[in-house]
């Protein structure tokens, strides 16, 4: 799988560290050249492209043309939304996901047509999740 990646901070260089160490063909692109040395493996086989990921040089560069999918993973929802936007109709890659911060705009983004991942909500379902387990393991102790 030919994956592209816009942001190389700890979620997109987790992801293309993964990804590359898993044997897929991975691009990632951050604005900040040391995002590259700081965060990605020592090992990393893909391909480190420097520049601004909503710039249709740039996604060239980085391969997008043969992506079968594109993460936008930078800090900023309304790039990840323009970067997700540009990947799905300009250069149809055929899966694309977008991190949202804010689960306000993660719905109104989802409205166009995005799939997106929001850390917030990720992370309150699963927190709410091990507290149910919990209790309920609680009262199975105590009989009811």
């Amino acid at each position: 799988m030919k994956v592209v990646i816009l942001g190389c901070g700890r979620v997109g260089a987790r992801l293309a560290n993964t990804l590359d160490a898993g044997g897929h063909r991975v691009s990632i692109i951050d604005r900040n050249p040391d995002a590259f040395r700081r965060f990605l493996a020592s090992g990393f086989t893909g391909l480190a492209v420097a520049g601004i990921g909503i710039d249709e040089d740039v996604l060239r560069r980085a391969r997008i043309e043969d992506a079968d999918v594109f993460v936008a993973a930078t800090n900023l929802d309304n790039v990840n939304a323009m970067a997700s936007q540009i990947a799905q109709h300009i250069f149809h890659v055929p899966r694309v996901v977008a991190r949202m911060y804010d689960p306000v705009r993660e719905e109104v983004y989802q409205t166009l047509g995005l799939t997106t991942v929001c850390p917030t909500v990720v992370g309150a379902e699963r927190i709410k999740e091990m507290l149910d387990s919990r209790w309920q393991d609680c009262a199975a102790r105590a009989g009811g």
